[in-house]
Order: structure tokens, then sequence, then C-alpha cells
């Protein structure tokens, strides 16, 4: 018995059955709202205001854009930060980067079945990464960066994706877990400061599309990886990365542009194979331990541009044909410990703009090699050596010059008045010599200077009026000198309108990855000890210390500031005035409430006298410290209203009269001495922030009546110790996202 057909073989009644079972189908399908536009758009509209919900409740006082998300808005392509396929059908991207989002992460973005973009950087964001993210497949760019994510990464469902920025977080474990499953497609991977472990060395033997790759600031080991030459851009800078560079890592058609490994334990020699990257535009390889020549063959990269090859032990003779590198700009052998004589090669270098010779153990040189004529030099540090006698005159026709970086040698004798003729000079770093005799006048006439660093010399008479028509001035350090003679009331006028020089340097293009003259610059001229300057030392990096250098010359805000009378932090570019260490007498001109961009003063370890004006109390200060004069009469009350003042240091003075109660309003104060000022009367609040401190901080009153139980307490206060680390971690937090955005 044959059996019956399911299927007419009549193709009007199969047609008939076909376009039935569609129709069926269809309406399946609109009931269930599949593949209708607006209940796929109402289903990502419902989950995008969850996720609005979820932020405002994580953040109920600083809230981004993502607030203005209106419900009765029918469509959220048009919200702020959100985007829609070209059909308007589905959500396929959110960028709430910047929006002051803080607590962990939203655990439902896989809800939003066809996001492809998704951009959380420059926030707060904890905790670790939701095991949600992983589901969603369709990801092709996802930023995380400069957050404060933990744990381990996990992330191996996202095989679509094509750029993948983690950067700036505290993500830790290893990452082979991650690579290769992600790198079928993966173009840039950037996982920078975290604190990644482990080998890396075969993770990314399968990410043939692979571009740029970025690994530095974590602690990996091992070797480095073979096929790095192959990307455009290589990063492992500041790992545990050891071995040697073979040669055949180098291959014939290698890609590079930028391969950094600077700061690991790399040995042995550079090899000259290393010339097959014809393209290479920066190669720093600082802080290593190669050793060996200076491979001859670099002189053929025509595209080189940076050459960092400083803190390693080369081999003093620099190879001819370096000269051939008509691009170079910057070329960095800082430590490598050449002595004698500068290298006259260095003269013929007619190209650089920046040369950074610091660090090593010269004893002469700086005339005779030619470095002092070389036409187009913009920054010449030469600090860290064994220079002596008196500072080359022949500098001051350097017209070029920006920076000049001469500390810690041995100069002697008197400053050169004619350094006063460097029209652009914006940094002048003498610190750390001989010098004697007195400060020329003529330096008054560098409009363009932001640093003036002369202390621990051995220099005497007053401060050149004339200085304080140094109006970009912010950064002036003459402590430890013998200095003496009033504060003239000109110098009030340093720093207060550094705007010309900032928007000079935001015109220049010579951004580049910083070599160690920045990194040591900045450690000498931003004071580690005091705030609001020390936060820096929190993130400072020898990957992030060419930001903060950015940053600085073009007037980005960075340090976290309050006016007087306010709590509410904005970021500024902070200035300090340094005097400590000095023969300096008379009273505080009153002007000095004038130096409104100006956070610390270090008055301390001098013989002024009078009153301390009431003008101070102008100030953004967040340091105060005149320590060991001769001050009197009573203490400006007005010091209370400095609502961010953290070190205030009033100790071995004449002050008399009833110590302010005012005092007890400076609640981030973590740092106070008010001792052996015998004249001081007036009763210390048994609570408040004044109570927290140790009797230590009150020494040598006979007259002012103390709280007993500072007088029994033998430790710090529980709430100073928690008052101390919450007002360290908001400072660092502040100073965090400031430096996001120089990334």
């Amino acid at each position: 018995m044959k059996k019956k057909k399911i299927m007419s073989e009549d193709p009007a009644v199969a047609c008939s059955f076909t376009l039935f079972i569609f129709l069926i189908l269809t309406t399946v399908l609109l009931f269930t709202g599949i593949i209708v536009a607006g209940d796929c758009l109402d289903r990502d509209k419902e989950v995008l205001l969850n996720l609005k919900s979820f932020l405002e409740e994580k953040n109920r006082v600083n809230r981004g854009r993502y607030s203005e998300w209106n419900a009765d808005n029918s469509t959220p392509c048009q919200w702020h930060g959100i985007s829609c396929s070209p059909e308007g059908q589905r959500v396929i991207g959110i960028d709430l980067s910047d929006n002051y989002i803080s607590g962990e992460m939203f655990n439902s973005f896989s809800a939003l079945t066809e996001l492809q973009e998704l951009d959380l950087s420059r926030n707060t964001i904890g905790g670790a990464i939701p095991d949600d993210l992983n589901r969603c497949s369709s990801l092709v760019y996802l930023n995380l960066s400069h957050n404060i994510l933990e744990g381990e990464l996990n992330l191996t469902g996202l095989n679509s994706l094509e750029k993948l920025d983690l950067s700036m977080n505290r993500i830790h474990g290893e990452i082979k877990v991650n690579f290769p499953a992600i790198c079928r497609r993966l173009i840039v991977a950037n996982l920078s400061t975290n604190n990644f472990t482990g080998r890396m060395d075969s993770c990314f033997d399968e990410c043939w599309n692979l571009q740029y790759l970025d690994l530095s600031s974590n602690d990996f080991v091992g070797n480095i990886w073979n096929g790095f030459a192959r990307l455009v851009a290589y990063s492992v800078s500041e790992n545990f990365v050891s071995g040697t560079l073979s040669r055949s890592m180098f291959t014939s058609n290698c890609s590079l542009r930028i391969l950094d490994i600077s700061e690991n334990n790399f040995q042995g020699e550079l090899p000259g194979e290393i010339s097959n990257c014809e393209n290479l535009a920066i190669l720093n390889i600082e802080g290593n331990k190669f050793i060996g020549p200076i491979p001859s063959e670099m002189g053929t990269i025509s595209t080189l541009k940076g050459l960092f090859l400083g803190n390693n032990c080369f081999c003093r003779l620099i190879p001819e044909s370096l000269l051939n590198l008509t691009k170079l700009t910057f070329l960095d052998l800082s430590k490598n410990n050449f002595g004698g004589e500068i290298q006259e090669i260095f003269g013929r270098f007619k190209q650089l703009r920046f040369l950074a010779l610091d660090g090593n153990l010269y004893t002469g040189g700086i005339g005779s090699s030619g470095i002092l004529k070389l036409p187009n030099i913009s920054r010449l540090s030469l600090s860290c050596n064994n220079f002596s006698g008196p500072l080359p005159l022949i500098i001051s026709q350097m017209h070029s010059l920006n920076f000049l970086m001469l500390a810690y040698n041995q100069f002697t004798g008197g400053m050169p008045p004619e350094y006063g003729n460097l029209p652009q000079l914006q940094a002048l770093d003498l610190s750390f010599n001989r010098l004697s005799g007195s400060i020329p006048p003529a330096l008054g006439k560098l409009s363009s200077l932001l640093w003036l660093m002369l202390a621990n010399n051995s220099l005497s008479g007053e401060i050149p009026p004339e200085i304080g028509n140094c109006t970009s001035l912010l950064w002036l350090n003459l402590a430890n000198n013998q200095l003496s003679g009033r504060i003239p009331p000109e110098l009030a006028k340093i720093g207060s309108n550094a705007t010309p020089t900032f928007e000079s340097n935001r015109l220049r293009n010579d951004s580049m990855i910083a070599g160690s003259g920045e990194c040591l610059a900045i450690k000498r001229w931003i004071p580690a000890d005091y705030p609001p300057f020390s936060f820096v030392y929190t993130i400072l990096t020898r990957k992030t210390c060419g930001h903060i250098w950015d940053r600085l010359l073009k007037g980005s805000g960075l340090f976290p500031m309050c006016t007087p009378g306010s709590m509410v932090r904005t970021l500024h570019i902070s200035g300090y005035l340094q005097l400590s260490g000095n023969q300096f007498s008379g009273e505080i001109p009153s002007d000095i409430g004038m130096m409104r961009n100006f956070s610390m003063l270090h008055l301390g370890f001098n013989d002024f006298n009078g009153k301390l004006p009431a003008q101070i109390g102008q100030l953004p200060l967040v340091v105060l410290n005149i320590t060991q004069n001769k001050f009197s009469g009573e203490i400006p009350a007005e010091i209370g209203n400095l609502k961010c003042l953290r070190n205030l240091d009033l100790s071995y003075n004449n002050f008399s009269g009833i110590f302010p109660t005012s005092f007890n309003n400076l609640t981030e104060l973590t740092k106070f001495n008010i001792s052996y000022n015998p004249l001081i009367s007036g009763v210390i609040p048994s609570t408040g922030q004044l109570a927290t401190f140790e009797k230590e901080s009150y020494l040598g009153n006979p007259l002012l009546d103390v709280p007993d139980f500072i007088d029994n307490r033998t430790d710090n206060l529980p709430n100073h110790n928690q008052r101390q680390k919450k007002s360290t971690k908001l400072a660092v937090l502040v100073v965090l996202l400031a430096l996001t955005l120089a990334f």
C-alpha cells in the first residue's frame, strides 16, 4: 500500500500551502514581538530606563546626562549617548564616558541583544566586570578604561571585538583565558596600568588582525612575545619581562611604528636587525640592562623621531650613522655611565630639539662638544653629572631654548645676567649646585618662565623686585640658600597670568613618549611631601609622567583646590612659593593676598617678623608653613576660612592673643603645629578637628588650655587617622579624574 503524500504535486496547491505557512509564522512573530522594529526598540528602551534607574540609585548626588533620558520620548535614539541602527530599529551603542558614574557595573547589558559599542570610560566604576557583559556577543567596541574595576578578566564570549580598552583599572590575574579566545577580529587591545600577572608571550599568536597592543604598567613576567614585529604599535613597558631580543624577532616585513619595552629586565645587545622596522618612529628601550654598542644599522631608519636609550649600559661610542636620522627630534642617552667629556658627535645632531644626557658621569665638554650651538634645541637636560666651573655664558645665545636643566652638578660662581635674554625660556633649573652671588634682576625679563628652581645653592642678597615681572612664574623654589632682606611686594605678581605661556604650548605638537628627563623633572619640580602636589606621586609611572608633564605645560587642571570659605574642589594649575631655609627678614607684604594661583607657601626657617597679614586668608592654600620665624601679634582668624588647608605649621614664633577658634572649621587638616608660641592663650575645643591632634602640636604654650585627653594620649586618635585616609583618597580620586583627560 502506498504511503499518502503530504504535499500535493499540484504547484498551485503547493504555493498556497507555503503562503499559508508563512502567514501563520508572521502572525506568531508579530504577537511575540520578535521581528517588529517598534517592539524591539521598546524593549531596548525599557532596558535603558532600567539602566537609568540603576545609575541614579548608585549616584544620588553627581549625575551625568543619563538623567535626561525621558520615558515619554517615543524613541531612545534621540537620547544623549545612545546610538541606533541606521533604520532606527535597535539600540547599538551606549556612550556614558565621563558621566560621574560610581558603584558597580550595570548587570543587564546583554538584554540589548544588538549592542555593538559600549563606552563607560573615565568614571569611577568599581567591583568586578559582571558575567553578563560576557554575553554581549555583538560587541565590536568596548571601553572600560579609567575606572577602578577589580577582579579577574573573563571576556571570552566577546569574539566579535575589534577594539578593547581596559587601561587604568585594578584588574588582576592572568590574561591567557581571554587570549586568543577573543582574537578573531581584534585590532586594538589596551590592557595597560592594571595588575595583570603571569606570562603573555604566546597569548597573541592567533591575533592576526591585531595592530595596536599596550600591556604596559602591569606585572607580567617571562619573555617578550615573538610576534610583536607584525604590529603597528607595541608597548610592554614597566613590567618584569626579561630575556634578550633575538635577531629573528625583527623580521624583514616588520611594520612597527612604535616599540616601547622600557623599564623591564632585558639584557644582552640590541640587534642591528631592528633596522628592518623601516617605519619605526619611536623606539624606547630605556631602563633595562642592554650592553654593547648602539647598532649602527639604526641610522637607516629614516622615519625615526624619538630614540630613548637611557638607563642602560651602552658603549660610549655613538655611531656616526645616527646623524643620517634627519627626522630625529628627541635623543635620550641619560644614565649610561658615560664619563669624561661630552662626545663631540652630539654637537652635530643639528635636527635635535630635545637632548637628554642627565644622570651620567660627565665632567666637561659642554662647550667643546658643540651642543650649545644646536640651532633647534628646545630642551637640554644635563642634570645629575659632575660638571664644574662657571655656568656657560654661551647658553644665553640659545634663543630656541625652552627648558634648561643643569641641577645636581658642581657649578660655581654667579648666575650670568645674560640668561635673562632667553625669550622663550619656560624652566630654569640650577638647583643643587654651588652657585653664589645674587639673583640677577635681568631674570625679570623672562616673561614665559613657569619654573625657577634655584634651591640648595649659596646664593645671597635680596630677591630682585624685577622677578615680579615674571607673570607666568608659578613654581618658585629658592630654599636653602643665604638669601636675605625683605620680600618685595612686587613678588606677589608672579604667576598672575600664565595663560599666554600655556596657550603657546597648546599650539605646539611636541607630544611624545616621555623620557627620563620629564620624569626626573617632575620629581624635582613637584614637591612630593606637600599636598596637593604629593597626590601626583600616587599615580606617577614612567608611562603617566609624560601625560602629567603635558598637562602642566598646557595649563590643564590637575590639582584639586578650593576657594577660601568653600570645600567644593575644582581642578587648577596650582603654584607654590618655597623660600624656607634662608635669612629673610621683615614683614610679609599684604600684597601676598594677590597670589590667588598658589596653594603652597613655605616661608619657614627664616627671620620674618611682625604680624602675619590677614590677606593670607584669601589664598587657596593647602599648605602654609611659617615655622621658626619671629612672627608676632595675633594669628589671623581668616586662616580658618581656608577649608582645603591640610598642612598648617605656625610653630616656634612669637604669636600672642587668643587662639582663633575658627581653626576648628579646618576639617581637612591632617598636619598641625602651633607649639612654642608661649604668649598664645585661649581654649582648644574638646571636640572637632583640633582635638584630633597629639600634644606635640601644642607643646610650649603654657597659657593655652588643652583638653586633658590630648595631654594623656600617646597614640593618634582613630578619627584623625580616618580623616587623613579619607582626605587622601578624595584627593587621589580627583587627580585620577583629571588625569584621564590626558589619555
